[in-house]
């Protein structure tokens, strides 16, 4: 079997397509975009459409699914794939098809959307930075110092909007620098929290609590007249209140994020922040049972959606420092 060069066989197999199969121009031009695309990947691996591997093949999927391209137009290179390597096939240039046993981009599990750092950091500097914009009272500095700690402690702890909502004051565990989270069917783990986390909570329970906790509930209808009935208990046992110490809901919570990911250009979700933290460590060299442990999964395989990035990290790592990495 030779190692025929990409233009050649790419020669080859767009006059397949439009002798023997009869595509048209602009069929034939897809087709030529997907393999371009797929020998552009090779070519960073030192490696032809001749001699590509299955892992080269799944590897080049997973990387479409982390730049945000979706399941349909994947389905798309990979059909493109599988009719070039077909054709070498038939054509006996290859033994082996790289794209057989190739599960369908439907099956799939796709990286969830995350926020670039920056993206992230406007994200955080949201809330501060509307309170400059708007009139200054107790409530309104207070509410921003608020969403600035919940905030702060999405993306330190990669926490869900239902671990949110429920979070107890006695879980927080400040001097420490950690907070216990009951997750999913009421399991408790440890989650860490990093030093901007630590004084965005700091000054929240010193400078916004008290007086979202203090604060009269609204009425809920004009025949409520006695001033005791509008004011909610201040001893909640809740971590992030509303005013007159009740329960934030989730909807709340969710509109709260997404208006300071405006700041981002981005629509974020609070899922996206739980997202952003686990991607920004696996990016960082974090390895995926650490990252398991804070996300809260019980089995790994759903932490494995991130493997990619560790593996993008690992290939930096080693090209960067082992002396036989690059060409000599």
């Amino acid at each position: 079997m030779g190692s025929e060069s990409n233009p050649t066989v790419l020669s080859g197999f767009l006059d397949y397509l439009r002798i023997e199969k009869g595509l048209a121009p602009l069929s034939i031009s897809a087709y030529t975009t997907d393999i371009d695309q797929f020998a552009e990947f090779l070519e960073k691996r030192k490696r032809l459409l001749m001699t590509a591997r299955r892992d080269d093949v799944r590897e080049f999927l997973q990387q479409l699914f982390s730049h945000q391209v979706d399941s349909r137009s994947v389905g798309r290179k990979l059909s493109a794939l599988r009719h070039l390597y077909r054709y070498l096939l038939l054509d006996k240039k290859l033994e082996i098809d790289p794209t057989l046993n190739i599960e369908s981009p439907r099956q799939w599990k796709v990286l969830p959307k995350a926020l670039a750092r920056d993206e992230m950091d406007a994200t955080l500097a949201a809330p501060m930075a509307r309170r400059m914009q708007i009139k200054q009272t107790k409530q309104s500095v207070a509410l921003a110092v608020r969403d600035r700690a919940m905030l702060e402690v999405f993306y330190a702890g990669a926490l869900r909007v239902s671990e949110m909502v429920g979070a107890k004051l006695d879980d927080l565990k400040l001097e420490a620098g950690y907070m216990l989270v009951r997750g999913k069917g009421d399991k408790e783990r440890v989650v860490p929290l990093g030093k901007s986390a630590q004084d965005a909570l700091q000054e929240y329970l010193t400078h916004g609590r008290p007086v979202l906790a203090a604060a009269k509930a609204p009425a809920k209808s004009s025949r409520t007249t006695n001033a005791a009935t509008t004011v909610v208990t201040k001893n909640s046992p809740l971590l992030f209140v509303a005013h007159g110490a009740r329960k934030l809901t989730r909807q709340r919570i969710w509109q709260m994020v997404r208006a300071a990911s405006v700041a981002s250009g981005r629509k974020a979700s609070p899922h996206m922040l739980r997202h952003s933290c686990a991607t920004h460590m696996v990016e960082n060299g974090a390895d995926l049972r650490t990252v398991q442990t804070i996300l809260g999964h019980a089995d790994i395989s759903t932490t494995q959606i991130y493997t990619h990035l560790a593996l993008d990290r690992l290939r930096t790592v080693y090209q960067k420092h082992h002396p036989r990495a690059k060409a000599r």
